[in-house]
């Protein structure tokens, strides 16, 4: 039997088609089980692959797979998978693990608003520790770390410039100390800094004992725009997030924080190619 699947990268820049997050959507995963799935995610070994099935909610049921685990939220997923769904619609719902997620297209940008608004929670580790686990001076960290949650939890780390930022080098054995979500079995870092008229970001995560860095983080920018409200930012937001340049992965993410505190994460998809996989 086969199942048809698109290639698309999602937080592209411009039109480099080889910018941004690259995702793997299953078009109609019906007669697919959650351990083909599992393997179909391995197979390709990106950061997540969808697959999209029927749904009385919403226009479409997506489940998120990482080569390891299953996901209730992700961004990217989320915007590359309606690219597909909608076939030139310019609004489709997605019913979500976290909830319905609705995705609205603009030009060539896609927009996501989160399915719930954020919660959060202090972290353990103190200033000296996490600046520690970064590789940084304690100065570099600039507000108070938080947990954050809007379907996906993270550590979010304000820093006090992007070139901090970008000197970040965090230790496996200290990340996986300080930066270990129970609620995800794993260890991960964002960071975080306003000081351009872009900001910049990154986000690392732990797979097999190693640091991996992702390329563009759409959950993470969410999270960003719930730490925000968390913390009392003025409102409303709007900013460029640049990520993805120290992986040679070039992106750029849009946040956007309304007065009514809803959260939007907004950016390009270019579809790379097509395909079908015999099962």
């Amino acid at each position: 039997m086969g199942f048809a699947f698109r290639i698309v990268n999602v937080f592209t820049v411009g039109d480099d088609r080889f910018s941004g997050n690259p995702l793997c959507v299953f078009e109609d995963a019906r007669g697919l089980d959650d351990g083909q799935m599992l393997a179909l995610a391995r197979q390709f070994n990106l950061s997540e692959t969808t697959f999209v099935l029927p749904s009385d909610r919403a226009d479409a049921r997506v489940r998120i797979f990482t080569p390891g685990f299953e996901m209730p939220f992700a961004g990217h997923p989320t915007l590359g998978t309606a690219s597909v769904v909608a076939a030139g619609r310019e609004r489709v719902t997605l019913e979500m693990k976290a909830g319905l997620v609705p995705v609205a297209r603009k030009g060539d940008r896609w927009t996501l608003r989160t399915a719930r608004g954020p919660e959060s929670r202090p972290v353990e580790a103190s200033r000296e520790e996490l600046a520690k686990m970064l590789g940084l001076e304690t100065s570099a960290i600039a507000g108070d770390p938080r947990w954050v949650t809007t379907g996906v939890e993270q550590l979010v780390i304000p820093i006090a410039s992007s070139e901090a930022v970008e000197k970040a080098r965090p230790s496996p054995d200290l990340l996986f100390r300080w930066g270990f979500s129970k609620a995800r079995d794993e260890a991960m870092a964002y960071l975080w800094a306003a000081d351009g008229p872009e900001w910049t970001v990154r986000f690392f995560f732990t797979s097999h004992g190693a640091v991996i860095e992702d390329p563009a983080t759409g959950s993470a920018c969410a999270n960003l725009g719930g730490y925000l409200l968390e913390t009392g930012y003025p409102l409303p937001v709007s900013a460029t997030l640049r990520q993805g340049d120290a992986v040679g992965r070039p992106s750029r993410l849009h946040l956007d924080v309304d007065a009514e505190r809803s959260i939007f994460v907004g950016g390009s998809v270019i579809e790379l190619g097509r395909g079908v996989i015999e099962l």
